[in-house]
Protein backbone atom coordinates (compact mmCIF):
# COMPACT_ATOMS: atom_id res chain seq x y z
CA UNK A 1 0.00 0.00 0.00
CA UNK A 2 2.72 2.49 0.61
CA UNK A 3 4.03 1.49 -2.77
CA UNK A 4 0.55 2.40 -4.13
CA UNK A 5 0.36 5.91 -2.24
CA UNK A 6 4.17 6.89 -3.58
CA UNK A 7 3.09 5.88 -7.61
CA UNK A 8 -0.16 8.16 -6.86
CA UNK A 9 1.21 10.83 -5.56
CA UNK A 10 4.05 10.83 -8.09
CA UNK A 11 1.70 10.54 -10.78
CA UNK A 12 -0.87 13.42 -9.44
CA UNK A 13 2.10 15.46 -9.07
CA UNK A 14 3.05 15.32 -12.23
CA UNK A 15 -0.28 16.02 -13.83
CA UNK A 16 -1.07 19.33 -11.41
CA UNK A 17 1.95 20.23 -13.57
CA UNK A 18 1.10 18.90 -17.10
CA UNK A 19 -2.95 19.84 -17.08
CA UNK A 20 -2.77 23.35 -17.30
CA UNK A 21 -0.73 23.45 -20.32
CA UNK A 22 -2.17 20.44 -21.82
CA UNK A 23 -5.80 22.18 -21.50
CA UNK A 24 -4.21 25.27 -23.36
CA UNK A 25 -3.10 23.03 -26.08
CA UNK A 26 -6.37 21.64 -26.44
CA UNK A 27 -7.82 24.57 -26.85
CA UNK A 28 -4.82 26.12 -29.17
CA UNK A 29 -5.37 23.50 -31.44
CA UNK A 30 -9.41 23.81 -31.37
CA UNK A 31 -10.48 20.44 -29.11
CA UNK A 32 -12.48 20.96 -26.35
CA UNK A 33 -10.97 20.69 -22.76
CA UNK A 34 -11.58 17.14 -21.06
CA UNK A 35 -14.77 17.01 -18.91
CA UNK A 36 -14.31 15.91 -15.35
CA UNK A 37 -15.79 12.78 -14.21
CA UNK A 38 -15.80 11.09 -10.94
CA UNK A 39 -12.33 9.30 -11.60
CA UNK A 40 -9.45 11.67 -12.44
CA UNK A 41 -6.64 11.37 -15.26
CA UNK A 42 -3.98 10.51 -12.63
CA UNK A 43 -5.90 7.41 -11.24
CA UNK A 44 -6.97 6.37 -14.66
CA UNK A 45 -3.16 6.68 -15.29
CA UNK A 46 -1.69 4.49 -11.87
CA UNK A 47 -4.46 1.75 -12.34
CA UNK A 48 -3.00 1.43 -16.32
CA UNK A 49 0.36 1.41 -13.94
CA UNK A 50 -0.45 -0.82 -11.24
CA UNK A 51 -1.66 -3.36 -13.58
CA UNK A 52 1.50 -4.00 -14.98
CA UNK A 53 3.20 -3.63 -11.66
CA UNK A 54 1.42 -6.59 -9.70
CA UNK A 55 2.01 -8.77 -12.95
CA UNK A 56 -1.60 -9.67 -13.48
CA UNK A 57 -2.18 -11.19 -17.52
CA UNK A 58 -5.41 -10.36 -17.93
CA UNK A 59 -6.52 -6.68 -17.68
CA UNK A 60 -10.54 -7.20 -17.11
CA UNK A 61 -9.35 -9.99 -14.67
CA UNK A 62 -7.43 -7.34 -12.87
CA UNK A 63 -9.70 -4.78 -12.66
CA UNK A 64 -13.13 -6.95 -11.33
CA UNK A 65 -10.73 -8.85 -8.99
CA UNK A 66 -8.48 -6.77 -7.77
CA UNK A 67 -9.67 -2.77 -8.28
CA UNK A 68 -13.73 -3.30 -7.69
CA UNK A 69 -12.59 -6.97 -5.46
CA UNK A 70 -9.80 -5.44 -3.08
CA UNK A 71 -9.63 -1.77 -3.83
CA UNK A 72 -12.45 -0.03 -3.58
CA UNK A 73 -11.80 1.69 -0.28
CA UNK A 74 -8.30 3.45 -2.19
CA UNK A 75 -10.36 3.76 -4.87
CA UNK A 76 -14.12 4.74 -3.80
CA UNK A 77 -14.99 6.27 -6.96
CA UNK A 78 -14.45 3.40 -9.56
CA UNK A 79 -16.87 3.17 -12.24
CA UNK A 80 -17.49 0.15 -14.32
CA UNK A 81 -15.47 -1.77 -16.64
CA UNK A 82 -16.74 -0.59 -19.89
CA UNK A 83 -17.00 3.09 -18.42
CA UNK A 84 -13.36 2.78 -17.38
CA UNK A 85 -12.07 1.80 -21.37
CA UNK A 86 -14.18 4.50 -22.62
CA UNK A 87 -12.11 6.87 -20.07
CA UNK A 88 -8.40 5.29 -20.95
CA UNK A 89 -7.91 7.28 -24.74
CA UNK A 90 -8.09 10.42 -21.97
CA UNK A 91 -4.41 8.98 -20.24
CA UNK A 92 -2.50 8.77 -23.77
CA UNK A 93 -0.72 11.91 -23.90
CA UNK A 94 0.06 12.44 -20.40
CA UNK A 95 1.29 8.73 -20.21
CA UNK A 96 3.48 9.96 -22.95
CA UNK A 97 5.01 12.56 -20.89
CA UNK A 98 5.21 10.78 -17.59
CA UNK A 99 7.18 8.23 -19.79
CA UNK A 100 9.70 10.73 -21.03
CA UNK A 101 10.06 12.60 -17.36
CA UNK A 102 10.98 8.61 -15.77
CA UNK A 103 13.70 7.87 -18.43
CA UNK A 104 16.72 7.79 -17.17
CA UNK A 105 20.21 9.91 -18.25
CA UNK A 106 22.66 8.92 -20.54
CA UNK A 107 25.92 7.65 -18.73
CA UNK A 108 28.09 7.80 -22.04
CA UNK A 109 27.60 4.13 -22.37
CA UNK A 110 24.96 3.16 -23.78
CA UNK A 111 22.96 -0.11 -25.81
CA UNK A 112 20.87 0.18 -28.79
CA UNK A 113 18.52 -2.84 -29.91
CA UNK A 114 14.96 -3.42 -31.20
CA UNK A 115 12.62 -6.26 -29.98
CA UNK A 116 9.28 -7.43 -31.80
CA UNK A 117 5.93 -6.67 -30.56
CA UNK A 118 3.83 -9.40 -32.41
CA UNK A 119 0.09 -8.78 -32.21
CA UNK A 120 -0.92 -12.05 -33.55
CA UNK A 121 0.29 -15.93 -34.89
CA UNK A 122 1.36 -16.16 -37.44
CA UNK A 123 -1.28 -18.13 -38.53
CA UNK A 124 -4.17 -15.42 -37.96
CA UNK A 125 -2.54 -12.78 -39.92
CA UNK A 126 -4.95 -13.30 -42.15
CA UNK A 127 -7.94 -12.95 -40.30
CA UNK A 128 -6.23 -10.26 -38.36
CA UNK A 129 -8.06 -6.82 -38.20
CA UNK A 130 -7.56 -4.83 -35.31
CA UNK A 131 -4.36 -3.61 -36.50
CA UNK A 132 -4.77 -3.54 -40.42
CA UNK A 133 -2.88 -0.89 -42.22
CA UNK A 134 -1.02 -0.28 -39.48
CA UNK A 135 0.70 -3.52 -38.18
CA UNK A 136 3.25 -4.85 -40.64
CA UNK A 137 5.23 -8.28 -40.86
CA UNK A 138 8.71 -8.35 -39.94
CA UNK A 139 11.72 -10.76 -39.56
CA UNK A 140 13.38 -11.02 -36.14
CA UNK A 141 16.27 -13.46 -35.32
CA UNK A 142 13.83 -15.41 -34.20
CA UNK A 143 11.99 -15.82 -37.53
CA UNK A 144 9.02 -14.13 -38.88
CA UNK A 145 6.13 -12.10 -36.89
CA UNK A 146 3.45 -9.71 -37.42
CA UNK A 147 3.29 -6.21 -35.71
CA UNK A 148 5.62 -3.70 -34.60
CA UNK A 149 9.34 -2.84 -33.44
CA UNK A 150 10.11 -1.53 -30.19
CA UNK A 151 13.66 0.09 -30.43
CA UNK A 152 15.32 1.41 -27.68
CA UNK A 153 18.53 2.87 -25.75
CA UNK A 154 19.25 2.32 -22.04
CA UNK A 155 22.75 3.21 -20.37
CA UNK A 156 24.50 0.37 -18.16
CA UNK A 157 22.26 0.52 -15.47
CA UNK A 158 19.38 -0.83 -16.95
CA UNK A 159 17.52 2.45 -17.11
CA UNK A 160 15.52 3.77 -20.51
CA UNK A 161 17.12 6.22 -22.20
CA UNK A 162 15.08 6.79 -25.39
CA UNK A 163 12.25 4.14 -27.09
CA UNK A 164 10.62 4.69 -30.29
CA UNK A 165 8.05 2.21 -32.22
CA UNK A 166 8.20 1.32 -35.77
CA UNK A 167 6.40 -1.02 -38.30
CA UNK A 168 7.51 -4.71 -38.28
CA UNK A 169 9.62 -4.20 -41.52
CA UNK A 170 11.41 -1.17 -40.00
CA UNK A 171 15.36 -1.62 -40.82
CA UNK A 172 16.70 -1.04 -37.31
CA UNK A 173 19.19 1.85 -38.70
CA UNK A 174 16.16 4.25 -39.47
CA UNK A 175 14.64 5.33 -36.20
CA UNK A 176 18.71 5.96 -34.40
CA UNK A 177 18.75 9.54 -35.66
CA UNK A 178 15.66 10.37 -33.97
CA UNK A 179 15.97 8.53 -30.79
CA UNK A 180 19.88 10.02 -30.45
CA UNK A 181 19.28 13.35 -29.13
CA UNK A 182 19.82 12.81 -25.48
CA UNK A 183 22.68 10.45 -25.92
CA UNK A 184 26.72 10.92 -25.72
CA UNK A 185 29.66 8.93 -25.85
CA UNK A 186 29.45 5.01 -26.71
CA UNK A 187 27.14 3.33 -28.52
CA UNK A 188 26.72 -0.46 -28.69
CA UNK A 189 24.69 -2.03 -30.78
CA UNK A 190 24.94 -5.70 -32.87
CA UNK A 191 25.58 -6.30 -36.77
CA UNK A 192 22.75 -4.61 -37.88
CA UNK A 193 23.49 -1.11 -37.03
CA UNK A 194 26.23 -1.15 -38.82
CA UNK A 195 26.45 1.85 -41.18
CA UNK A 196 29.16 4.23 -42.31
CA UNK A 197 26.93 6.80 -42.91
CA UNK A 198 25.14 6.67 -39.72
CA UNK A 199 28.10 6.26 -37.75
CA UNK A 200 29.82 9.33 -39.11
CA UNK A 201 26.11 11.50 -38.64
CA UNK A 202 25.91 10.35 -35.09
CA UNK A 203 30.19 11.81 -34.23
CA UNK A 204 29.18 15.07 -35.99
CA UNK A 205 25.30 15.56 -34.48
CA UNK A 206 25.53 13.94 -31.54
CA UNK A 207 29.18 13.36 -30.44
CA UNK A 208 28.46 9.49 -30.35
CA UNK A 209 30.29 6.67 -31.57
CA UNK A 210 28.83 3.57 -32.35
CA UNK A 211 30.02 0.36 -32.00
CA UNK A 212 29.24 -2.83 -33.13
CA UNK A 213 30.42 -6.56 -33.77
CA UNK A 214 31.26 -7.25 -37.31
CA UNK A 215 30.46 -9.33 -40.04
CA UNK A 216 32.61 -12.24 -41.28
CA UNK A 217 33.59 -10.28 -44.40
CA UNK A 218 34.75 -7.77 -43.18
CA UNK A 219 38.00 -6.08 -41.87
CA UNK A 220 38.70 -6.22 -38.00
CA UNK A 221 38.92 -3.80 -35.91
CA UNK A 222 40.67 -2.43 -33.31
CA UNK A 223 39.16 -1.90 -29.87
CA UNK A 224 40.12 -0.65 -26.48
CA UNK A 225 40.23 -3.25 -23.74
CA UNK A 226 36.86 -1.25 -21.76
CA UNK A 227 35.43 -1.06 -25.58
CA UNK A 228 35.34 -4.57 -26.11
CA UNK A 229 34.48 -5.75 -22.79
CA UNK A 230 31.46 -3.31 -22.50
CA UNK A 231 30.45 -5.00 -26.75
CA UNK A 232 30.53 -8.24 -25.03
CA UNK A 233 27.95 -7.33 -22.41
CA UNK A 234 25.25 -6.01 -25.20
CA UNK A 235 23.23 -9.11 -23.71
CA UNK A 236 22.19 -6.08 -21.07
CA UNK A 237 19.84 -4.89 -23.60
CA UNK A 238 18.10 -8.53 -24.59
CA UNK A 239 17.75 -8.62 -20.50
CA UNK A 240 15.92 -5.67 -20.54
CA UNK A 241 13.56 -6.67 -22.98
CA UNK A 242 12.81 -9.92 -21.52
CA UNK A 243 11.89 -8.23 -18.35
CA UNK A 244 9.18 -6.03 -20.54
CA UNK A 245 7.99 -8.67 -21.94
CA UNK A 246 7.92 -11.28 -19.19
CA UNK A 247 7.18 -9.09 -16.61
CA UNK A 248 5.59 -6.16 -17.73
CA UNK A 249 3.39 -7.71 -20.42
CA UNK A 250 4.18 -5.08 -23.36
CA UNK A 251 3.23 -7.97 -25.83
CA UNK A 252 0.35 -9.92 -26.50
CA UNK A 253 -2.45 -10.85 -28.79
CA UNK A 254 -5.20 -10.11 -27.20
CA UNK A 255 -5.38 -6.37 -27.94
CA UNK A 256 -9.23 -5.03 -29.09
CA UNK A 257 -7.85 -1.82 -30.33
CA UNK A 258 -5.47 0.09 -31.04
CA UNK A 259 -5.93 2.41 -28.08
CA UNK A 260 -5.83 -0.66 -26.06
CA UNK A 261 -1.79 -1.47 -27.65
CA UNK A 262 -0.58 1.79 -26.90
CA UNK A 263 -1.81 2.52 -22.97
CA UNK A 264 -0.80 -1.53 -22.49
CA UNK A 265 3.20 -0.62 -24.18
CA UNK A 266 3.29 2.69 -22.39
CA UNK A 267 2.27 1.49 -19.02
CA UNK A 268 4.23 -1.37 -19.34
CA UNK A 269 7.64 0.54 -20.08
CA UNK A 270 6.22 3.05 -16.96
CA UNK A 271 6.04 0.20 -14.62
CA UNK A 272 9.96 -0.92 -15.85
CA UNK A 273 10.68 2.35 -14.70
CA UNK A 274 9.36 2.08 -11.30
CA UNK A 275 11.39 -0.90 -10.75
CA UNK A 276 13.54 -0.69 -7.83
CA UNK A 277 15.86 -3.33 -8.86
CA UNK A 278 17.26 -3.81 -13.12
CA UNK A 279 19.64 -5.59 -15.47
CA UNK A 280 23.01 -3.67 -14.97
CA UNK A 281 26.70 -3.79 -15.23
CA UNK A 282 27.81 -4.29 -11.68
CA UNK A 283 31.35 -3.73 -11.87
CA UNK A 284 32.53 -1.15 -14.61
CA UNK A 285 35.29 -2.50 -16.66
CA UNK A 286 38.90 -0.91 -16.22
CA UNK A 287 41.30 -1.01 -18.39
CA UNK A 288 42.22 -4.42 -18.86
CA UNK A 289 39.30 -5.87 -16.97
CA UNK A 290 36.19 -7.57 -18.13
CA UNK A 291 32.66 -6.44 -16.77
CA UNK A 292 30.30 -8.56 -14.96
CA UNK A 293 26.58 -8.44 -15.10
Amino acid sequence: MDNLTELYCHIDDFYQQFKPEFDAHLIATGHQRLRACQISVAEIMTILILFHQLRYRQFKAFYYHHMLGMMKREFPNLPSYSRFIELVPRSIIPLCSYLQSMMGDCTGISYIDSTKIAVCHNKRIYRHKVFEGLATRGKSSMGWFYGFKLHAIINHKGELVSVKVTAGNTDDRVPVKDMATPVFGKVFGDRGYISKALNAWLTKHSDTRLITKLRRNMKPQLLEPMDEALLNHRSLVETVFGELKNLCQIEHSRHRSVTGFITNLLSGLIAYCWFPYKPTIKNMPQQGQVATL
